[in-house]
């Protein structure tokens, strides 16, 4: 049984910080199929379109027919472990910092035998569920997991360090004004983390909800303005090397197109707060976490951007809106490669309409505040980079695979 997690003592500061290492990350260009399920939280593998064989290691034909029709495709992930060993000795110096580290072989129902590290709670002999994670080095790897759930599953050594779990992490939300900010404070609380810092730009005004924010346990107030450069060093100045997890909530939401507005304005304003935003938060923030991923329980873990599912498809409705979106997507998959030598993961939420003001002329389906929190927790807990909450998300998400012209065309009309 996984030994419960106990929250760390305060570090002492004078105690060198170790520098992150990362696992091995070579993989072959097939192999990213695997990339692209893990990141999504997904277990797919190869499945020959001719013979239906599943096969795995990836390859480039079917071993049973030679087809070369071998797309991913997601498969039952249940299997037997049918044999264990503990490595305690590593010529890689990432591991060798982790000894000892259990490995197994794990037999598939599906039929393919594969290599995959094992969650404490697993036996040999025993039914297990295999999982697609992505490791610090940003590559795909196997986790045999228990068949079903277990007391204190998440804290296992090995698991929590294929993910993002916040328990006992400190949490940097950066707009607690919003209804989403607030959410997210909520959830944080709830899911264990020992300190979330909520930034709230011009303090002195009061908003809508701050009585609530400042009862929850953990939430302590900062003074942050994304649009301030000043601003967001200082925070970074005083709270920089605490922070574990930042999730950026600002949101600047306007309806309108191009050329049915009036000047740039609503323009300037959104890619200020959003863009250049969240740019100054990557600048400031950025170097810290990708130095402290490997500062034991307390260990940076991940950057957490919440966009609108527009920014892959854009919406004229809300044109500017979602140009703003796509600027930032883009912005972030630059901070993922940069971040990933820290072993920081970089999590992009894609939500449709969200029930607030800015969409009230919107109909249903809308995702609520509470509901894109908890999917945020859950992201991270699974260690994932992409999520896509509520029906208008997953729906364009698909439609993209499809026909992206035909989807262009309908969010036009």
């Amino acid at each position: 049984m996984t030994t419960p997690l106990i929250k760390p003592p305060r570090k002492d500061p004078l105690a060198r910080t170790r520098l992150p290492l990362l696992p091995p990350a070579a993989r072959s260009r097939t192999a990213h199929g695997l990339t692209a399920a893990a990141a999504e939280g997904r277990f797919a593998l190869q499945v020959c379109q001719d013979c239906a064989a599943v096969v795995y290691p990836p390859r480039d034909a079917c071993p049973s027919c030679l087809s070369a029709r071998l797309p991913f495709r997601d498969v039952d992930p249940r299997g037997k472990l049918t044999v264990e060993t503990t490595v305690r000795v590593s010529p890689e110096p990432y591991f060798r910092e982790r000894v000892p580290w259990r490995v197994g072989l794990v037999k598939l129902d599906v039929g393919p035998m594969v290599v995959a590290h094992l969650h404490g709670d697993t036996r040999e002999g025993e039914v297990v569920c295999l999982a697609l994670k992505l490791d610090r080095s940003g590559a795909p790897v196997m986790l045999a997991l228990p068949e079903k759930d277990t007391p204190h599953m998440a804290d296992d050594p090995i698991l929590r360090e294929l993910t993002c779990d916040p328990k006992f992490r400190r949490i940097l939300i950066t707009d607690g004004r919003n209804a989403v900010g607030q959410a997210m404070a909520k959830a944080f609380a709830d899911a264990g983390a020992s300190a979330i810092f909520v930034g709230i730009a011009d303090p002195w005004k009061p908003f809508a909800g701050e009585a609530a924010l400042k009862a929850i346990a953990g939430v302590e107030i900062v003074p942050l303005d994304l649009t301030d450069s000043a601003s967001v060093d200082k925070l970074a100045a005083q709270n920089g090397g605490r922070i574990d997890i930042v999730v950026n909530t600002a949101e600047h939401v306007r309806p309108g197109g191009v050329i049915g507005g009036d000047g740039v304005t609503v323009a300037r304003e959104a890619m200020e707060l959003r863009y250049l935003g969240l740019m100054r938060l990557a600048q400031a923030f950025g170097p810290g976490l990708r130095m402290r991923g490997a500062d034991g329980v307390n260990s940076s873990a991940a950057f957490v951007n919440l966009l609108s599912v527009h920014a892959l498809a854009n919406w004229p409705a809300y044109g500017v809106y979602s140009a703003a979106e796509a600027a930032c997507l883009s912005l972030a998959q630059s901070l993922r490669a940069e971040l990933r030598p820290g072993g920081v993961k970089v999590l992009n939420v894609f939500a449709g309409p969200l029930e607030t003001e800015w969409f009230q002329t919107v109909p249903p389906p809308k995702v609520a505040p509470a509901a894109l929190a908890k999917a945020v927790v859950g992201a991270l807990r699974q260690g994932i980079e992409d999520v896509y909450v509520g029906d208008v998300a997953q729906d364009i998400r698909a439609r993209l695979d499809i026909n992206p012209k035909a989807l262009e065309r309908e969010l036009g009309e």
